[in-house]
C-alpha cells in the first residue's frame, strides 16, 4: 500500500472513531465525575472499564489528566496513581498496536530530512528518547501516533513508556490529591 494511502487510512479510522464517539453521546458523559463514579461503583470491573475508556479517550484526543484526576479523587493518591499508570500503559500500547496495524512504519517512508533526522535520533537511543518524551508529554495522543508510525520496536516503546510515565504521574497525583483536599472533593 502506498505511504499516503496508509496515512489516509489512519486519518479515516481516527475520524470515524471520533464521529462514532461523538454521535453515540459517550463524549458528553465522559467527564471527571463519570470516571470517578465508575471507579467508586465497580471496584474490580471499574478498573477494567477505566482502562478501556482511557484507551478510547486517548485515541480521540481526550487528555489523560482527566483520567488521572478521577482516579486520584476516587481511589486516593497511591491507588489512583497505580490505576492510572496501568491504564495509561494499556492505552499507549493499544494505540501503538492499532496505529501500527493501520499505518505500519509510514513515517520512515516520508521524503523529509527533518523526519529522517528525528528518526535517526530515535534509532540511536530508542528507550532513552521515548522515556524523555513520556516524562515531557505523558500519553499525548499525537506522540503515541508518531511513535507507532515511526517503526520503533514495540519492546523499546513499552520500556520507554514504563520508565517515563511514573514521574509525571506521581507529580500529578500529588497535585490532584492536594487540589481534591483543598476543594473538599476527595
Amino acid at each position: 500500500m502506498h505511504k499516503y494511502h496508509r496515512l489516509l487510512l489512519v486519518a479515516l479510522c481516527l475520524g470515524l472513531l471520533l464521529a462514532a464517539f461523538q454521535f453515540s453521546g459517550l463524549r458528553e458523559h465522559l467527564s471527571l465525575q463519570y470516571l470517578r463514579d465508575i471507579l467508586l461503583a465497580h471496584k474490580g470491573w471499574g478498573l477494567v472499564l477505566f482502562a478501556l475508556l482511557f484507551a478510547l479517550g486517548n485515541l480521540i484526543q481526550i487528555p489523560g489528566w482527566i483520567f488521572l484526576a478521577a482516579a486520584v479523587l476516587a481511589l486516593g493518591r497511591f491507588w489512583g496513581g497505580l490505576a492510572t499508570y496501568l491504564a495509561a500503559t494499556f492505552s499507549c500500547c493499544s494505540t501503538f498496536v492499532l496505529m501500527r496495524l493501520l499505518g505500519g512504519s509510514v513515517l520512515r517512508e516520508l521524503d523529509s530530512r527533518l523526519a529522517q533526522r528525528i528518526l535517526a535520533h530515535l534509532d540511536e537511543r530508542p528507550v532513552a528518547v521515548i522515556t524523555l518524551l513520556r516524562v515531557l508529554f505523558q500519553t499525548l495522543p499525537a506522540l503515541n501516533y508518531a511513535l507507532s508510525l515511526s517503526g520503533v520496536r514495540f519492546r523499546h516503546y513499552l520500556t520507554g513508556t514504563l520508565l517515563g510515565l511514573p514521574l509525571p504521574i506521581a507529580v500529578y497525583c500529588l497535585f490532584f490529591d492536594y487540589l481534591g483536599q483543598a476543594l473538599h472533593l476527595s
